[in-house]
């Protein structure tokens, strides 16, 4: 598999890590990360157990293997797709988000996306007939991309949302709406604080 910008890197397709147990508390905890949250998120809020986690991240951080998520969207499409790369350089790791690079007819090219706005981050994830070679699931594709929400939305909208995919994903109904308000915190303190924060898709 080839990517644009990690021509040396060992990407290999990791959408069938996507169905397993423990993916989304390894995707989404680290949301949460920062410690200021009186209750601490758990693997379980999100679908398996600690134990399914720690399996996981062995396939999801293995350094001479690069998961790619494909989020792609049809030619033509109003908004480009996005590819999620879990970069495991063993001193620089990060979760890279990258343009698909497709002609949308708005003279985008492949570059790193810093954020999507709700508008975006919904046409992309929720496009009919996405092409087959990448996730096909929209609550997937939703999860997979909610890290790059920014700007300014609806707290009622984005919520049910969020709960909704959660549910589809495996998300046990007991801890889901905690789950939901936890990610949902996190992400309005980083747009309150994100004062440089700009959309690629929107110039702004």
């Amino acid at each position: 598999m080839l990517i644009e910008g990690y021509g040396h890197g060992p990407v290999v397709a990791g959408e069938s890590l996507v169905g397993r147990r423990g993916f989304w508390a390894n995707h989404l905890l680290a949301m949460c990360g920062d410690g200021t949250c009186v209750e601490r998120a758990v693997p379980e809020w999100f679908g398996g157990d600690g134990a399914d986690t720690d399996a996981l991240a062995e396939a999801l951080f293995d350094p001479e293997h690069w998961p790619v998520f494909r989020v792609l969207v049809p030619d033509g499409h109003p908004v480009p797709g996005v590819v999620v790369v879990y970069r495991n350089m063993v001193d620089e790791f990060g979760v890279d988000h990258v343009l698909d690079g497709q002609d949308t007819g708005a003279g985008l090219s492949s570059g790193l996306v810093s954020g999507l706005s709700w508008r975006e981050l919904t046409r992309v994830t929720d496009c009919p007939e996405p092409p087959a070679d990448g996730v096909q699931d929209v609550s997937g594709r939703f999860l997979l991309l909610l890290p790059l929400l920014g700007g300014v939305w609806s707290d009622e909208v984005v919520r049910e949302r969020i709960v909704a995919a959660l549910v589809a994903v495996g998300a046990p109904d007991g801890t889901v709406g905690r789950a939901a308000g936890h990610l949902l915190g996190h992400m309005e303190r980083r747009a309150l604080h994100d004062f440089g924060w700009g959309s690629p898709l929107s110039g702004g």
